[in-house]
């Protein structure tokens, strides 16, 4: 026998060989989990009565529920906005529903495994609108209703965002930003003048709330005012402050609604 048969005949063996080795089963890739959370505006500034309002916070937060909501380990969490925000987590639920691995299942038992997971799905989403629609509609009658602290919204957020979720951030709320005291906003009393002040209060502020990193947290804001509104009421510096402090802090983005 030759050398080049030889050779033939041994590749042909490494070949055989190779192919009775186990194969490493390939693991479905994993879909980042959501991490949403809701502040929703417990003063008196916001009405969620009114019927424009009521309509647009029903329908952001089933939109967000659907969004967000998509499998296993998805988390929501609510949190009212009033004089003690950071303290005010009124809602925390995670989704359980989860799709078993179907990698290798006949087509069959695969549409199957599908349906189930679609079903527990929607049974999950079912259970977080309504609990989040009941904390949408609680009225805040106590004194914590004199004032608006968003800025104690911000540690939570930053808390959120070191984790390894995708975090989704909504605002229900006027962003009247409104606590008295040194080194405090309050809107009410003072707003930004124009866009340039308003960047400015927003980059001076961004400094003393560093340590809160939002790592890319993706922010919507929606606001209770009807596209009628005088600026007196809706008011675009406000808008235009918060989104310069909260890109400054580390948001990817900033979108009103």
């Amino acid at each position: 026998m030759n050398k080049r048969v030889s050779a033939s005949i041994l590749v042909l063996f490494l070949v055989w060989g190779c192919s009775l080795l186990p194969k490493k089963e390939q693991k479905p890739a994993i879909t980042p989990r959501n991490h949403a959370i809701i502040f929703i505006d417990k003063t008196q500034s916001v009405n969620v009565n009114k019927a424009f309002v009521a309509q647009k916070y029903q329908q952001a937060i089933r939109d967000l529920v659907q969004e967000n909501i998509r499998q296993r380990g998805d988390q929501l969490e609510i949190y009212f906005i009033h004089e003690n925000t950071s303290k005010a987590r009124a809602l925390s639920l995670t989704c359980q529903a989860e799709l078993e691995n179907t990698q290798n299942l006949s087509p069959t038992d695969q549409e199957a495994a599908r349906t189930v997971f679609d079903m527990a799905l929607k049974r999950q989403h079912a259970l977080f609108l309504n609990q989040s629609l009941a904390k949408l509609n609680l009225q805040n009658e106590g004194v914590s209703n004199q004032m608006t602290d968003i800025w104690a919204s911000l540690p939570i957020i930053a808390k959120a965002a070191a984790d390894d979720a995708q975090v989704n951030v909504y605002y229900l709320s006027d962003m009247i930003e409104s606590v008295s005291g040194a080194g405090r906003r309050d809107f009410h009393v003072r707003a930004p003048q124009d866009n340039a002040q308003a960047q400015e209060w927003a980059k001076t502020d961004a400094k003393k709330l560093q340590e809160n990193s939002l790592n890319a947290a993706q922010i919507k804001i929606f606001l209770p005012f009807e596209a009628t509104a005088s600026t007196r009421q809706n008011n675009p510096t406000v808008t235009h402050y918060w989104q310069t402090l909260l890109q400054e802090l580390g948001a990817a983005t900033v979108e009103e609604r």
